[in-house]
C-alpha cells in the first residue's frame, strides 16, 4: 500500500502547482492531494484573509485523513506547517520542507527578507483594493523561474493570484512545533535564486534533527520538473 502525501503550496500559488508532482507520485504507486489555501482561488474574496485562515484550512485537511500522512510544504508553506502541525500532529507521519521558509520563534516572513523587499510589498498591498501583494512577473521570471522556458513561465504566471499580506506579516510561535517528535526532512533545489545562497539551508537548522535531499533546479522545480521533485520526496521517506 502506498504513502499518502498532503502537498502545501506557498504564496501567490494554488494547489494546481503540485499537479505534475501528484501525477508522478501516483505513477510510483502512491497518492497525494494539494489543497488550495483560502483566498487562492481566482474567484475568492481575498480582502479578509488572515493567517489563521491558512492554518485552520491545513488542520481541516489533516483532520479528515484516515491515517497519518507525509506533509510537504513549499516556500511560505514551511512556516504554515510550523503553525499547523502541532494542531493535528497525530495525522502526520513525516514533514518535508521544500525550499521552505522556516521561522525562528516570534518571527514573520518579512523578518527574513531584505527590508526594502518587505517595504515594497507592504506599499503594494496598501495600494491594492484587497490588501494583497500583486504578482511581480519580473521576480517570478528571473528569481523563481530563470531555469524555465518563457512558455513555462507564462503557464505558471497565468495561474498566480494576488497574495494576502497577512501571510508575510504574522509572527509564528514555534514552541509547540519544536516539541514535536515527527521526523523532518529538507528537500532542497540548490539552484534557487529567490534568496541569497545558503539562506534556505540556514533556516533549516532551526528544525533540529533532519535529513537533506538535494536536487538540481530552482524555486519552481515542482512545476518545471515535477518528476524530479516527486523522486526527491520518495527519497526523503523514512
Amino acid at each position: 500500500m502506498g504513502i499518502h502525501f498532503v502537498l502545501l503550496h506557498g504564496a501567490w500559488h494554488g494547489g494546481w502547482c503540485w499537479d505534475g508532482v501528484i501525477k508522478a507520485l501516483e505513477n510510483a504507486g502512491h497518492t497525494a492531494e494539494a489543497p488550495t489555501m483560502p483566498g487562492h482561488h481566482p474567484e475568492h474574496d481575498r480582502s479578509g484573509i488572515k493567517f489563521d485562515h491558512y492554518v485552520d484550512g491545513i488542520v481541516s485537511v489533516l483532520e479528515q485523513q484516515p491515517a497519518p500522512v507525509v506533509l510537504v510544504g513549499h516556500s511560505s508553506a514551511g512556516f504554515l506547517m510550523q503553525a499547523a502541525a502541532p494542531k493535528a500532529a497525530e495525522k502526520i507521519s513525516q514533514m518535508v520542507f521544500h525550499n521552505a521558509f522556516i521561522l525562528p520563534d516570534g518571527k514573520c516572513q518579512f523578518d527574513l527578507v531584505p527590508p526594502e523587499v518587505a517595504e515594497g510589498m507592504t506599499a503594494a498591498a496598501k495600494g491594492s483594493p484587497d490588501n494583497c501583494v500583486p504578482v511581480d512577473e519580473d521576480f517570478v521570471r528571473n528569481a523563481l523561474m530563470g531555469d524555465a522556458s518563457v512558455e513555462t513561465q507564462d503557464a505558471l504566471i497565468g495561474n498566480l493570484v494576488p497574495q494576502p499580506i497577512a501571510i508575510f506579516t504574522t509572527s509564528v510561535s514555534t514552541g509547540d512545533f519544536e516539541a514535536l517528535s515527527i521526523p523532518k526532512s529538507v528537500l532542497f533545489c540548490k539552484d534557487d535564486a529567490s534568496l541569497p545562497p545558503g539562506a534556505y539551508l540556514g533556516m533549516a537548522q532551526g528544525l533540529g534533527e533532519y535529513d537533506v535531499i538535494e536536487l538540481d533546479g530552482g524555486h519552481e522545480t515542482l512545476f518545471i520538473n515535477p518528476a524530479a521533485v516527486a523522486d526527491g520526496l520518495l527519497k526523503a521517506l523514512k
